[in-house]
């Protein structure tokens, strides 16, 4: 068997976990509601917004995770944020997990919960913990049941974002499997990212908080849509070690295989999120090379993806090199402007823009041909170091004003 392969499935991929999405009227039509579980209690742990202002679910999750607690499921519900809704906010999401703990035989701590949508709104309860038991009902192993719970967890999204590997630890088959959502709302340190992944490999839970803090940091906290820090992202991984390969403990060649799988996988998601932006019509990636520390690699290249200046130049499909070493100049992170060089590619070819911090004299119009398609890739290399970066996004246009100024109205 190969070291790692990607299977056909979804988040019900590994052994022991049961998952259903449905409409429970939180929302108008669309699927609302997504329950994972596991047939054991799981090792879990998770990542979560870098924004103050932190959703119900996001405070719940952080506490049970903290502490290494074991889990049984989780219960997400898409329509409603459940943030900056006060004392009330907290107890409905208690109770959430308290109607989700009963129906799996579980305590309410061995919940996860989540929440997407419109912040401010108190949770409609009623429907919420009906849609509970109704949703629990239809769990299932089933390859249906992913894409249904992977339909649940949505909300601006045009596409459902899901995911299932297998890989050999050992002798024995480990299988991983995931579903995100984000589209807008996205943003470094966090993206509005709800991700979720299943395994049966067996794990120690601070190397699985470990794989998963390092795996998000090189992915979705390399990401940019709009700007905008959600208050409800959360990426979370549960291991309920039924692939019964001997626990890994130690950082060895078990876990280094491990880890490159979620890397796969939250990479896999970074890019899905990043071409389903909001109104997005443009997919763009920056390598950036030869920057004196990671930190500065990491710094310039999300600069480069958050500079509205830069994502309007490309809606416009205008090669303005200009804006890419103006944003990085502002940024924070050190390099010197005499060792720039800046080029541009797509699959109908490559211009050189900028070399040792001199513009280069290029054809427009084999420019603008270059920046018409829907991936953009810009490379950007320095004279500083060894550290290297890549990040995520996409262009900004009147798509984008379009689906934002109608948000409320029209969820």
């Amino acid at each position: 068997m190969r070291l790692m392969r990607v299977i056909d499935g979804g988040i019900t991929a590994p052994e022991g976990f049961r998952a259903a999405g449905r409409h429970v009227g939180i929302k108008k039509v669309k699927k609302d509601m997504a329950i994972i579980t596991s047939d054991v209690l799981a090792e879990a742990a998770g990542v979560y917004t870098q924004n103050l202002v932190k959703a119900a679910p996001v405070l719940w999750n952080m506490d049970i995770t903290k502490q290494f607690k074991k889990v049984r499921g989780l219960v997400c519900i898409s329509g409603n944020a459940n943030a900056c809704t006060g004392q009330r906010g907290i107890k409905d999401n208690e109770l959430m997990a308290q109607a989700l703990a009963w129906l799996a035989g579980a305590e309410k701590d061995e919940i996860l919960t989540a929440a997407t949508g419109i912040i401010g709104i108190d949770m409609p309860m009623e429907k919420v913990l009906k849609g509970i038991e109704s949703t629990f009902a239809d769990l299932s192993n089933k390859r249906e049941s992913a894409k249904n719970a992977a339909s649940g967890i949505i909300t601006t999204d045009t596409f459902i974002k899901e995911i299932a590997l297998e890989l050999n630890i050992a002798g024995k088959t480990v299988k991983i499997g995931g579903m995100a959502k984000g589209s807008g709302m996205i943003h470094p340190n966090m993206a509005t990212v709800l991700s979720f992944v299943t395994t049966d490999i067996n794990i120690s839970p601070q190397l699985l908080k470990k794989a998963i803090a390092k795996a998000v940091n090189e992915t979705y906290n390399m990401i940019s849509v709009d700007g905008a820090m959600s208050t409800n992202d959360m990426a979370l991984i549960m291991a309920n070690g039924l692939a019964g390969n001997d626990k890994i403990t130690e950082e060895n060649e078990f876990y280094d295989a491990f880890y490159r799988a979620l890397l796969f996988i939250h990479e896999k998601f970074a890019r899905d999120i990043i071409h389903d932006g909001e109104g997005a019509s443009k997919f763009i990636q920056v390598d950036l090379a030869g920057a004196k520390t990671e930190n500065d690699a990491r710094i310039l290249a999300k600069a480069i993806v958050t500079n509205d200046l830069v994502k309007t130049a490309m809606y416009g499909e205008d090669a303005n090199w200009g804006r890419i070493a103006a944003a990085m100049g502002a940024s924070g992170g050190y390099f010197a402007p005499s060792g720039l060089k800046i080029e541009m590619s797509s699959e109908k070819g490559r211009v050189l823009l900028m070399n040792d911090g001199e513009p280069i004299d290029f054809d427009e119009n084999e420019a603008a041909d270059i920046l018409s398609c829907q991936d953009i890739y810009i490379t950007v290399v320095l004279k500083d170091g060894m550290a290297k970066a890549r990040s995520y996004g996409c262009d900004l246009g009147h798509e984008y004003i379009r689906i934002n100024g109608e948000y409320r109205s029209h969820s």
